[in-house]
């Protein structure tokens, strides 16, 4: 029989799969958060509607993040675990605070939840460089973006254009990475450095 047509007799043990059984979260929750990222960038430097990245913001910035998140909790690896259920969860709030239809107020200019969210990646900003130059580079223009939305929030004007193309320029990073570590692990060695 081929592997797809063979039954399983009910009287033999099923082994469940271990948490090495798992492939690495990394590449579906870097490319989650990149090609989110990259769109919000140019919707925030005036290149893309807001309205048509909802959807993206839900389910494959927010959702894949999330299982991504949880698969590497699952693995053991906290930082990735918690990086990617975090920021999961953050574009699912950045969904329901861009959506009117859900009944909140319809605004994401708010001082105040942009600046929790860069406290929380100053967490991991200062942990990034023991995960490599790429995640570092991740963090750093991710702590950046959130700096300069705050400044945005805060009345800053003059600054629009500039914050997302630099948002962009972090979710491109986020993408870079993730084709890196998908190639590795292709290949079975280092191609693109990450």
């Amino acid at each position: 029989m081929g592997a797809f047509t063979s039954v399983k007799r009910s009287t033999e043990k099923v082994s469940q799969p271990s948490s090495a059984d798992w492939a690495n979260p990394a590449v579906i929750g870097l490319m989650g958060f990149g090609m989110t990222t990259m769109l919000t960038g140019l919707n925030v430097a005036g290149y893309y509607p807001g309205g048509a990245n909802l959807a993206l913001a839900l389910i494959w910035g927010g959702g894949a993040q999330f299982v991504a998140g949880w698969v590497a909790l699952k693995k053991g690896n906290i930082f990735a675990g918690s990086a990617f259920t975090g920021y999961g969860a953050f574009w699912i709030a950045l969904f329901l605070l861009s959506n009117p239809s859900v009944g909140l107020p319809a605004t994401t200019n708010i001082l105040g939840f942009w600046l929790v969210w860069t406290l929380f990646t100053l967490t991991f900003l200062l942990n990034a460089w023991k995960h490599g130059p790429g995640i570092f580079v991740v963090f750093l223009l991710l702590f950046i973006a959130y700096l300069l939305l705050d400044a945005i929030a805060a009345g800053a004007t003059g600054i629009t254009t500039a914050s997302g193309w630099e948002i962009f320029l972090d979710g491109l990073v986020a993408w870079y990475v993730a084709t890196g570590i998908e190639v590795e692990a292709h290949y079975g060695r280092k191609i693109l450095p990450f």
